[in-house]
């Protein structure tokens, strides 16, 4: 292990131990560097590791605090990863929603709330008023399964699926773009979705999920 990473594990056992809380100031450099034992230009390196996870950040003016730690932060940085991924990994990203997102749509129907559904159903409007517009028609897409991830109240999950969609989003555009016939099999999905949630059956949302991420996901194993 270097040296930058043993002093960002010595950083990170501060806040694990919750010595150092979500929101907390950290203590002066200079103090906090003969805390830990460690050199001043080692700490500076490690806080600006720690910065970059979002894991700390620097208030100008005001010094450096512990942020939140909640998943929308720590996770932030899994879509930055995902999109440097390379060759036959987009079906590997498929797999990994056709795994999450069926369950995920599952829980949104037991607890969605009107408001939800209601912000749900105007994304699924918006896209067949976008049936010819395949870039706008994916925007409301994403949009769309954003709000059912939303609604299970699961943040770490609602990061994570997020952390994929841009890879998906691309592969359902180039799909659109090359498939004439897309455009109303994906209405029609997400059709049966949004009456699944609307009848709050958890059964029928997760299968007809399902049966949406198979369709991209048999679709690209062809094509690609």
């Amino acid at each position: 292990m270097s040296l930058t990473n043993k002093a960002i594990a010595r950083i990170r056992e501060l806040i694990q131990s919750g010595e150092l809380e979500p929101g907390s100031k950290l203590p002066p450099e200079q103090e906090l560097a003969a805390e830990l034992g460690l050199g001043r230009n080692l700490l500076r390196e490690a806080v600006q590791a720690l910065v970059a996870m979002r894991v700390l950040e620097v208030r100008r003016g005001s010094g450096t605090y512990v942020t939140s730690l909640e998943p929308k932060e720590l996770l932030h940085g899994v879509g930055g990863a995902v999109e440097l991924l390379r060759g036959d990994t987009l079906l590997e990203v498929i797999e990994v929603r056709r795994l999450f997102e069926p369950v995920a749509t599952a829980l949104a129907a037991t607890r969605i709330s009107q408001q939800q559904l209601a912000s749900v159903k105007e994304h699924l409007d918006a896209m067949r008023a976008a049936a010819d517009d395949v870039e706008l028609l994916n925007r409301h897409d994403a949009a769309f399964h954003r709000e059912v991830i939303a609604a299970t109240g699961n943040e770490t999950l609602s990061a994570v699926l997020e952390g994929i969609a841009g890879r998906t989003v691309r592969a359902r555009v180039w799909r659109g773009l090359v498939d004439d016939r897309a455009a109303g099999r994906t209405l029609a999905e997400h059709e049966a979705i949004y009456n699944a949630l609307a009848a709050g059956d958890a059964f029928l949302a997760q299968s007809a999920a399902m049966m949406h991420v198979n369709t991209t996901e048999t679709w690209l194993r062809a094509h690609l």
